[in-house]
């Protein structure tokens, strides 16, 4: 079964046409007072008899006024110039001589929290949007109608609309944290003729800033765009890296909320670097020592590919420029600080990378195109594998719809093993991994499904924590990405990464999760250690004779 197709059904975007219909607002904008609120109408023909109505006031348009395909509506052009960089078709207030204005009658004034339009042609009410009632209202947010749906992902002002594409006969080569990255990473970065660009949420690797840095001082233009606002605050290690970056006359940038510009996103997530427009190197894994280790180094477990395809680099470097050139791109301003602390424990690699031909590639990124996981997951005839940081219900709905996807998977016969992080971050809490770990399990038992979870066994692998954010569907169709299993990543997140059809790929990232998964099998199938089950029942003996009566399973 090829995934392609039903996975491309499950995003396809549609115009309205013929009959006027609102397609988009923005009733809650980042200015104060609202004044660049707008919505969009589309359809052809003749707008004679076509009134808007927010039920306090109206807009009509001026005679002869027609429509072909999409028209913009602002309240202020003036103030919507400044917040889209663009003129809308038509303006409420004239604020611009060059726009023309459309015929109000009273206030026409989207309330924030509670509302509703109402769109009618010749007195007839053709189309009627409520909110809270058929949208959730967010500051920031543009509620867009996709095939008659409402917000069918949440969108907000400056965001990209990219397609989702698949891409054939891709030649790529696939590694692992902590055991290969490095070795791929230094590859990625040496093939370079003209270029790099990087898009990461943090970067403290003093390695991969150095090999930046040099091939910016041999004339490779390099550029690094870079979260301006990452949880905990700027690393110091961060700070010392874009030093050396800047120094060897690389540009380093960082997306995030400035004084003219709202951040288009919650953060800018993804991890992956693009060289010469002709190959991309995605992973799961942040630019930090933990991510990419030097050799006999103990690190993350992460995934990644390096992909060598003009078709699949130009759709990422359409993602690039979309975000680069926004207006909340501002410069990476550093503070003189130490470069970050290499040292790790001790590890044995146990993969190396492995390059294969002829494989299928869909790119999936945040929040466009986050509809293809599930799709994948749903797509799973016979083995779902999921190794994953966490996963965490999702606020509104209290259920995490990933996860949900795959207990559905499990319902319908096929075997689901789910593998989460075990560090003290993610089990110390009421409600995270090894809570999340006993519900699947319990769920499990009680339906009978063939279904499993474990937290993983960090100490036996060897490893300092679970990073990857991977799915295997039918030991065949990998998804490899920087997409966390919570609400954020795919909704509100900047985030990159693939979905690879091939099954030497699957087969090379089933043996890695294999091979964690039985590392991480619980106590009593890992067999019994007869030494000290020996001396647990001499202990046992003593206690007894000495008239304890207390017992430890």
């Amino acid at each position: 079964m090829r995934l392609v197709p039903v996975l491309l059904l499950l995003c396809v975007l549609c115009s309205a046409a013929g009959a006027v219909m609102i397609t988009e607002f923005c009733p809650d904008t980042w200015q104060n007072g609202e004044q660049d609120e707008f919505l969009v109408l589309e359809g052809t023909g003749s707008l004679a008899g076509i009134l808007v109505s927010d039920g306090e006031g109206s807009i009509r348009f001026p005679a002869g006024s027609r429509i072909n395909g999409q028209l913009t509506i602002a309240r202020y052009a003036s103030a919507y110039r400044i917040t889209h960089g663009i003129s809308p078709d038509y303006e409420i207030y004239d604020t611009d001589p060059g726009i023309p204005d459309v015929i109000r009658t009273g206030d026409l004034r989207l309330a924030n929290s509670q509302d509703e339009l109402t769109l009618t042609e010749n007195g007839v009410v053709v189309q009627t949007v409520a909110w809270p009632a058929d949208v959730r209202p967010r500051q920031g947010q543009v509620h867009v109608c996709e095939e008659g749906v409402w917000d069918t992902r949440p969108f907000f002002i400056g965001q990209s609309r990219i397609s989702p594409r698949t891409y054939h006969d891709v030649s790529l080569t696939t590694f692992v944290s902590p055991d290969c990255a490095r070795t791929v990473m230094d590859q990625a970065i040496a093939g370079a003729d003209r270029y790099i660009c990087v898009n990461v949420y943090e970067m403290t690797d003093p390695f991969i800033a150095e090999r930046l840095a040099s091939r910016a001082s041999s004339g490779i233009t390099v550029t690094v765009l870079l979260e301006g606002g990452p949880v905990g605050g700027i690393p110091d290690g961060e700070s010392a890296a874009a030093l050396e970056l800047l120094r060897s006359g690389a540009s380093v940038l960082q997306m995030g909320t400035t004084d003219t510009a709202h951040a288009r996103y919650r953060y800018t997530h993804a991890k992956y670097l693009l060289t010469d427009g002709d190959a991309v190197l995605l992973t799961s894994e942040n630019f930090k020592p933990g991510g990419f280790p030097g050799d006999g180094i103990s690190g993350n477990r992460g995934w990644g590919v390096y992909i060598e395809d003009t078709g699949v680099a130009g759709y990422f470097e359409t993602v690039w420029h979309e975000d680069f050139e926004g207006s909340d791109i501002t410069p990476f301003v550093p503070r003189d600080t130490a470069a970050d602390d290499t040292t790790a424990g001790a590890y044995s690699a146990g993969y190396s990378p492995a390059s294969f031909s002829g494989a299928v590639v869909t790119p999936v990124i945040s929040p466009d195109t986050s509809c293809l996981i599930p799709g994948l997951i749903d797509s799973a005839t016979r083995t779902l594998d999921i190794e994953q940081a966490y996963i965490t219900p999702w606020p509104e709905s209290g259920e995490n719809p990933y996860l949900q996807a795959a207990i559905n998977a499990a319902r319908r016969g096929v075997q689901v093993r789910v593998l989460l992080d075990s560090s003290w971050f993610n089990t110390d809490g009421d409600n995270d991994n090894d809570e999340c770990v006993s519900a699947i399990n319990a769920l499990a038992r009680e339906e009978g499904l063939m279904l499993e979870a474990r937290c993983a066994g960090l100490e036996t692998l060897g490893l300092e924590k679970i990073h990857t954010k991977g799915v295997i569907a039918d030991s065949e169709r990998v998804l490899v990405s920087s997409i966390n299993w919570n609400e954020n990543s795919p909704c509100f997140n900047r985030e990159a990464g693939v979905i690879v059809d091939h099954p030497g790929v699957g087969a090379y990232f089933t043996a890695v999760f294999e091979h964690d998964w039985t590392a991480s099998a619980p106590s009593a199938a890992k067999g019994v250690d007869w030494t000290k089950w020996m001396a647990a029942v001499g202990i046992i003996a003593v206690l007894a004779v000495l008239g304890y009566r207390r017992h430890r399973p």
